[in-house]
């Protein structure tokens, strides 16, 4: 089977870590999250709490296209060797996802994004959660969702055979089995 790329996306605490990561186990991909290599490249542990403000620290655009640059780099590795790849990233402007396509393209593997969305209930809800356990990787708070929900651009860009909108209000078990069907 040739290699695939498959991108989870959407805001922060939409639910794309907990479903990328067990669908990279489900489907023997390999799995990079743009939190753990952005605190990799910056040489913290993945569960070190980075209090930074919106665009400050790690979290400068600067930063962020070092570190989707860099999830990049890895995917066009791995797919190169043969290897299929999942991402788990906001992926919040058509540039990014653009960069996607082309490389796809040149290595001509096919490409599907899953935007990962839920109600602003339980992003509050999921963030919390978060907040509340060290083992937690993701910096993700309220007013840096805010901000994300300001700047986040629909990917109308995208075509219907590429993308799959997902709502991951329900148990990970029905998501995934929901997304076997629906990237088949």
């Amino acid at each position: 089977m040739p290699p695939e790329l498959t991108v989870f996306f959407g805001m922060i605490a939409a639910g794309k870590s907990l479903l990328a990561e067990a669908w990279a186990a489900r489907s023997g991909a390999e799995y990079w999250n743009s939190d753990r290599v952005r605190k990799e490249l910056a040489g913290l542990a993945a569960t070190e709490r980075c209090a930074n403000g919106v665009d400050q620290g790690i979290y400068t655009p600067e930063f962020s296209r070092r570190t989707y640059d860099a999830l990049l780099d890895r995917a066009a590795a791995a797919l190169t060797s043969g290897r299929s790849v999942v991402l788990d990233a906001s992926y919040q402007s058509v540039a990014e996802r653009r960069s996607l396509q082309d490389l796809a393209r040149r290595l001509g593997v096919r490409l599907r994004f899953v935007l990962c969305f839920c109600s602003e209930a339980e992003t509050r809800r999921r963030l919390a959660l978060r907040a509340a356990d060290p083992a937690a990787v993701s910096d993700g708070r309220w007013e840096i969702y805010l901000a994300q929900k300001e700047r986040f651009e629909p990917p109308d860009e995208l075509p219907a055979d590429m993308l799959v909108v997902l709502d991951t209000e329900d148990e990970p078990s029905r998501l995934l089995d929901r997304l076997a069907q629906l990237l088949a």
